[in-house]
């Protein structure tokens, strides 16, 4: 018996299988293009993510050869916030807008003018990734599509819809929107009526790991697979990677450190009040989690080798701690806490004797110390003894040095780091189990490794965040265009 877990990224697809066991048995990977049609405007063809989604079927067919039809269930994980429309044909009508599309900043400041009734509708304030201030632009921008619109989606919502014909999603992906009470799990009806849609174009909600419907009968005979193969609603990629990670219940914490900086810490429902960019979501345990979020993480190594070349970022022990250079990784504003679409990245500290080694070790920093801009707000209200890292940037062993004495905690190393696939795969094997989700996951997913802080380097790195503080408020109101 084997389980498919789907992750729709920003820049590929990625699966991954795993047996009744959640061991991973294959991944694969298919990429796919984004758009930057004017400044600020980030956009994708659902159409991109459908033909990816066909190929990796058909490869995790090829690979499963005569046993295909073992394969049971699927869980897709998605990128959030998203907006995909459908018309009463369903048709797209436009391309997908974005998670890190910044045009809606005029409906943002619309929205948040009633913060303290958003607030309490939804447990979250608005930001331009969100999915609420995208329909309103759409709205005083495009009404004739926007009176098109029947079915408003996510992204991983829309492959569910393609594979299924099943309108559905889930809590933790629904949070995102800004449409959703997110405490008492109901789509807010206030936030509807500002944003001019009706109940009817949104889809049902379920659990992540609830089934929803089953895979669709001429696919399930063009891939061979059981012919009860069924779909579960699957999970935001943030919650879905804590759920390959271990993160379920209380007191978890996950740092995936991929093109953004995203911190999760699981448990009850709790809510940050303004200004601060955190968010209060639902979880894909069926319970709450805080989620921050800095849009430039590991995509800051990411451009600076494009500017200098191949660069492997190692640092000496030694300088850890010592640099006298900072560097701000706002390079496509800030969401976690600033709420600031408009800031921009910066080094600061810079001398003729300053080294390619120096702004690297910057880089790694600055990153760290955004990332506890945001952790330090959560830890006030969690009590969170150690952190289970995933993503790209997690690989590399200096920044893991860095990441555990800026934030002064454990950082778990993971066996596995297929993160948001793995707790798709995760998610859809639930169903078939006589064991709750947090019990599977508690009992499968396992730590490698633990990067203890330097007592040291804790010292250091207090008194150099301490300087990093007082950077943004600097910097903030300067008017660079």
């Amino acid at each position: 018996m084997f389980h498919l877990g789907i992750d729709l990224g920003t820049s590929s697809m990625k699966f991954v299988l795993v047996d009744e066991n959640l061991h991973i048995k294959m991944t694969f990977s298919k990429s796919y293009p984004c758009y930057y049609p004017k400044q600020g405007y980030s956009e994708q063809n659902p159409n991109d993510w459908i033909k990816a989604c066909y190929e990796g079927l058909e490869y995790v067919a090829e690979f499963l050869g005569d046993k295909s039809r073992k394969l049971v269930s699927i869980g897709i994980a998605g990128q959030m916030h998203g907006l995909v429309t459908l018309d009463e044909n369903d048709k797209i009508i436009r391309p997908a807008i974005l998670w890190n599309d910044s045009r809606s900043e005029r409906e943002v400041e619309y929205l948040n003018k009633e913060i303290d009734k958003i607030l309490m509708e939804t447990g979250n304030i608005a930001f331009v990734g969100f999915t609420a201030p995208k329909i309103l632009w759409m709205y005083n921008n495009e009404k004739d599509l926007f009176n098109r619109i029947e079915k408003i989606m996510l992204p991983k919502d829309y492959l569910l819809y393609v594979l299924s014909n099943i309108f559905a999603s889930d809590y933790s992906d629904a949070s995102g929107t800004l449409l959703l009470d997110v405490k008492n799990k109901n789509w807010s009806k206030y936030m509807l009526e500002k944003c001019h849609i009706r109940r009817e174009q949104l889809p049902r909600l379920y659990e992540s790991y609830e089934k929803v419907g089953k895979l669709r009968e001429d696919l399930i005979d063009k891939y061979d697979f059981n012919e009860n193969c069924f779909l579960v609603a699957g999970a935001s990629d943030n919650a879905s990677a804590a759920i390959g990670t271990g993160i379920v219940g209380e007191g978890g914490c996950m740092l995936s450190l991929g093109t953004s900086g995203t911190l999760l810490a699981s448990g009850g429902y709790t809510k940050i009040e303004a200004p601060y960019g955190i968010h209060s979501f639902a979880h894909g345990d069926s319970g709450y989690h805080l989620l921050s979020c800095i849009l430039s993480g590991a995509s800051c190594v990411g451009w600076w080798n494009k500017i200098v070349g191949k660069n492997d970022l190692i640092i000496k022990d030694e300088n850890m701690g010592r640099n006298s250079l900072y560097f701000l990784p706002y390079l496509m504003g800030e969401r976690s806490p600033h709420n600031d679409p408009n800031i921009r990245g910066a080094f600061i500290g810079l001398e003729m004797k300053t080294t390619r080694e120096d702004m690297n070790l910057a880089i790694l920093e600055g990153v760290s110390f955004a990332l506890k801009d945001s952790f330090e707000i959560i830890r006030k209200t969690k009590n969170i003894s150690s952190i289970s890292i995933c993503g790209g940037g997690a690989k590399n062993k200096s920044w893991q040095k860095i990441l555990a004495s800026v934030l002064n905690v454990d950082l778990n190393i993971m066996e596995n780091d297929e993160g948001a696939g793995l707790g798709g795969a995760i998610l859809a094997s639930i169903p078939c189990s006589n064991v709750s989700l947090e019990e599977k996951v508690k009992s499968s997913i396992k730590i490698k490794e633990i990067i203890k802080p330097n007592k040291d380097l804790v010292i250091l790195y207090k008194n150099r965040y301490e300087v990093f503080k007082q950077l943004y408020p600097s910097l903030k109101n300067i008017k660079l265009n």
